[in-house]
Parts: C-alpha cells; sequence; structure tokens
C-alpha cells in the first residue's frame, strides 16, 4: 500500500466533508446570523462533541486501533470478531446511559458549561431545550467510530473518512429548507445533528457487512481485550481531548463576554479545523493502525521512518496553511460568511480570533502525529500527563490573555498550549529512543522557511486593499480564487526550485 495515495484518499474524502462543513457555516451565518440563537446552538453543539473526541474518534479509537490490529495480526479473524462483538455490546450500553442522563441533567450541564447564559432566560432555555436534541447525537458518532476503526484497521480509509460529508449535507438540508417549519428557526439546526448522527452510523454498516465485521450481541465486560482497551481509554480520554477541554473551557470564558464571542470562536476555529481535518486527522488515520502492525511486528527502526515520513509532510503541508489564514484571514471569513446577517464587524471579529488560531495550527496537526506515536504501542500514560500539562498551561494563558485581547485571547491561549503539548510530546520520544530523526532536517526546514517567505511576500502583495468588506459576493470569491492560487503556486514553485519532488514523499507499507 502506498501510504501517500492513501493519504491523498483520505485528505480528499476529508476535503468534500470539510467544504461542505464551510459551505454549511456559509448557509447557518447568512440564515441565521450572529447572536442569542447562534451563540446557544453552538453551546449545545459544543458539548456532545467534547463527548465525542470522549467516547469516539480520540479516546477509544486510540484505544481500540491498536488492540484490534494486534487480535487481527496474532489471532485471527474468528478472535477479531468476538472482540468486535464485545466491545461494541459494552460500548453501546454505556453510550445508551450517558444520553439518557444527558438529556434528564441538560439545565445542569448548561449552567456549568455556559454559566454566563443563565442571567437570560430566554438564551438559557433555547440552549437547554437544543441539547436535549443534540446530546444522544454521541450515541451514534461512536458506534459509527467504532465502525470506522474496524474499517481503517481493513486499510477502508475512504469510508470513515467520507462519512462526516453526511452530517453537514444534513446540516445544510434542515438549515435552507426546514428551518422555517421550526419556532424558533435555529431548532433546525439541533434536529440536524440528531438526524446527521443516524445518517453516519448507518451508511457504515453495509461496508462491515462486506468484510464480515458486522457487530453482534456478546456480553462480556470481563474479557480480556475488552478490558486492554478500556484501562487504555481510560488515560487517554484526556490525552487526546486536552484541545475539546480547553474549547469548552474557553466557552465558559466566552459566555461571559460580549453576545457574539461563542460565535466568532465558533467560526474561526471551524476555519483552522480544514487544514487540521486534510492533514492531522488525515495523516493520523493513516499512520495509527500502520504504526500498531509495526509495534505488533517489533520493527523499530520501520516504526520510526513511519513517524519521520509524517512529521515532514505535517511541517511541508501545514506550515503554509497557517501563514495563509493569518495574511488573508479578512479575505477568507469576508469571503465566507459576509452574507445575510453576518456583518463587517463580525467579519474584523472572527479574524482576531483566526489570526490567533493560525499561531498554533502546525503544533495542532504535529499533535496529532505524535500522539499516536505512544497510542500505537499502547502507552497511554505518557500523553495524558502531557495534556494535564498542557491543560493547566492553557488555562493560565486564559487568565493572562482575555482581560487585554477577550475572545482572540482564548483562541491564542489553545495556540500556545499546542505548542507546549507538541514539543513535550517530540522530547518524550526522543528521549525515550521511539523516535530518532532521519538526516537532513536542518536542510529541509530552511528550504521550507524560504518557500513560505516566498509565498508569504505574494499573498501580502496581492490580498493587500481596501474593498473586501464593500465587494460583492461574487467579486470576493473571484479575488480569493485568484489570491489561493497565487500563494500556492509561488509555494509549491519555490519548493520545487529548492529540490523537493513528490516521490520524495512516497512511502509503501505492506
Amino acid at each position: 500500500m502506498n501510504l501517500l495515495k492513501a493519504l491523498a484518499t483520505v485528505s480528499s474524502m476529508t476535503l468534500v466533508s470539510r467544504v461542505l462543513g464551510l459551505v454549511r457555516d456559509v448557509v447557518i451565518a447568512r440564515v441565521f446570523g450572529v447572536g442569542l440563537a447562534t451563540d446557544a446552538f453552538f453551546v449545545a453543539f459544543r458539548i456532545p462533541n467534547l463527548l465525542r473526541r470522549l467516547f469516539a474518534e480520540g479516546a477509544f479509537s486510540q484505544a481500540f486501533v491498536p488492540v484490534l490490529g494486534e487480535y487481527r495480526i496474532a489471532r485471527g479473524d474468528d478472535d477479531t470478531k468476538l472482540l468486535v462483538d464485545r466491545v461494541s455490546t459494552l460500548l453501546a450500553a454505556i453510550l445508551l446511559a450517558v444520553s439518557a442522563l444527558g438529556v434528564l441533567a441538560a439545565p445542569a450541564i448548561i449552567y456549568v458549561s455556559a454559566p454566563g447564559f443563565s442571567s437570560d432566560a430566554d438564551k438559557f432555555e433555547l440552549t437547554v431545550e437544543m441539547l436535549r436534541l443534540t446530546f444522544p447525537y454521541i450515541l451514534f458518532i461512536s458506534l459509527a467510530s467504532l465502525a470506522g476503526g474496524i474499517l481503517n484497521t481493513w486499510s477502508r480509509f475512504s469510508i470513515p473518512a467520507f462519512t462526516p460529508t453526511l452530517l453537514n449535507l444534513s446540516f445544510i438540508g434542515f438549515a435552507v429548507w426546514l428551518a422555517p417549519y421550526f419556532d424558533p428557526p435555529v431548532m433546525a439546526l439541533a434536529w440536524a445533528v440528531f438526524f446527521g448522527g443516524v445518517l453516519q452510523l448507518a451508511f457504515q454498516l453495509p461496508f462491515l457487512i462486506r468484510i464480515r465485521m458486522m457487530p453482534g450481541f456478546s456480553w462480556a465486560p470481563r474479557d480480556e481485550g475488552v478490558r486492554r482497551i478500556l484501562r487504555l481509554m481510560g488515560p487517554a480520554i484526556l490525552g487526546v481531548s486536552v484541545a475539546q477541554i480547553s474549547l469548552l473551557i474557553n466557552t465558559i470564558f466566552a459566555s461571559f463576554l460580549v453576545t457574539g464571542s461563542v460565535t466568532w470562536l465558533y467560526y474561526a476555529d471551524r476555519l483552522m479545523e480544514l487544514p487540521v481535518g486534510l492533514l492531522g486527522v488525515a495523516l493520523s488515520t493513516i499512520l495509527l493502525p500502520n504504526l500498531s502492525r509495526r509495534f505488533a511486528e517489533g520493527s523499530r527502526e520501520e516504526y520510526s521512518h513511519l513517524l519521520d515520513w509524517g512529521l515532514r509532510l505535517t511541517v511541508v503541508l501545514a506550515a503554509p496553511c497557517a501563514v495563509a489564514l493569518a495574511i488573508i484571514a479578512v479575505p477568507i471569513v469576508a469571503t465566507l460568511f459576509k452574507h445575510g446577517e453576518f456583518a463587517a464587524h463580525d467579519v474584523l471579529m472572527t479574524r482576531q480570533a483566526l489570526i490567533a488560531y493560525s499561531v498554533g495550527l502546525v503544533a495542532l496537526v504535529l499533535v496529532k502525529i505524535l500522539a499516536p506515536a505512544f497510542y500505537a504501542r499502547q502507552n497511554t500514560r505518557t500523553p495524558v500527563k502531557i495534556a494535564v500539562i498542557t491543560l493547566f498551561a492553557t488555562q493560565m494563558m486564559n487568565l493572562a490573555l482575555v482581560w487585554h485581547l477577550q475572545h482572540a485571547g482564548l483562541a491564542l491561549a489553545i495556540s500556545l498550549a499546542a505548542w507546549v503539548n507538541a514539543g513535550l510530546l517530540y522530547w518524550k520520544l526522543r528521549q525515550s529512543g521511539i523516535y530518532t530523526p532521519l538526516a537532513g532536517w536542518t536542510p529541509f526546514l530552511l528550504k521550507v522557511a524560504a518557500a513560505l517567505a516566498v509565498m508569504a511576500g505574494v499573498l501580502f502583495w496581492m490580498a493587500d486593499g481596501d474593498g473586501w468588506l464593500d465587494a460583492g459576493a461574487w467579486e470576493r470569491i473571484q479575488r480569493l480564487v485568484i489570491v489561493v492560487l497565487a500563494g500556492a503556486a509561488s509555494y509549491l514553485g519555490a519548493l520545487w526550485v529548492a529540490g523537493f519532488r513528490l516521490a520524495d514523499f512516497s512511502r509503501r507499507e505492506r
């Protein structure tokens, strides 16, 4: 299997989902604008999103995939299928209980997660009502993540990568066509979350049947494999969810700021998540099962080489995204969101948060490469210790920055803490001898830096000037496409002149 080709496949599927995600955000911004209703929905949606990290593609996948891969290599398909049955049965039971508890305790959850909303009775009640609809999403998306982990272990990467598209389609459909039938109209978004979760789970089931891994009922919580996964999952919950926990705490801070702060942070985070998803999530999806396989085989040198490949790709692909988001923040935000109720002031406020997030974009992607290097070895203790340090650092920086920078200070704290997280993970990998960098990193970084300088100059020159806020939608789109293409061409051209070739990043795995 060519990993670069697999990465391109996963990234292309992820791109479809992320582009539709941007379309959904454009639609939401146009239909609902920025205000009480959107603040309420984004808080109600963020909470099940946090739990998704705990039970779904975050901690659960990091614990489940390495053990599943080991079973497939060492024990064969029959024992692997039995493990799938037992894990899925226990997971479904836990998630049903969590979902029911979340629906019943919705007022208390909102009071804790967005205490600033309690001063506005209408805002508080609307958020509670929407949370009761969005909370069961955790059941559907976690089971969909289990299905995705199985399919990824069988190298069916494109199916789980495409699955998130269905949630975005659900959002768009409900916002465009069904919102007028709800009272208030923003409730359509909560129903879109519920329906989208059902779609994502149902879509993957036929593919599980094809590989004969469709989960069945088998209640055995004391099974050795199940208990191993639970032991790994416990500390991994905090280890892989530190960014989401920080976002939740940021929501608490933002709930005390001016109305609109939660929404500005949300849109900036969505733009930042586009490259993080295309690169970090895609690379992590491919690396985790392959690193787990190398560890099970005892191939220590190949393990290190595979990790080096992922880190070099991260630098080459994530760094230009960070630079571009910072330089052309206004053109991007204005083009995508300045429609209908989304005003020029909202563009400028979202721009502040986006620039702050761009500071940590490379680090956020690096974390998604470095953390799986521990999880593939079934080591969850080291990342969780680092996550605790990172979480503490984030909150200290929140307290220091929010007073002067308001919502942008919350975004900057997450970015700076991401560098702390990535730096400590890298240091522990080197210290323990898990990773030894291949030769040539210094000239590699210098060449990338030179190419970034060329691209930055082109973007400054082409994107500078007034008119982005006053121009019509079609004019903004045309100008932004030209700017982005010019920036990409200048960066890739500079890399080519420096001697980089696509074949340099090709890598084959069994």
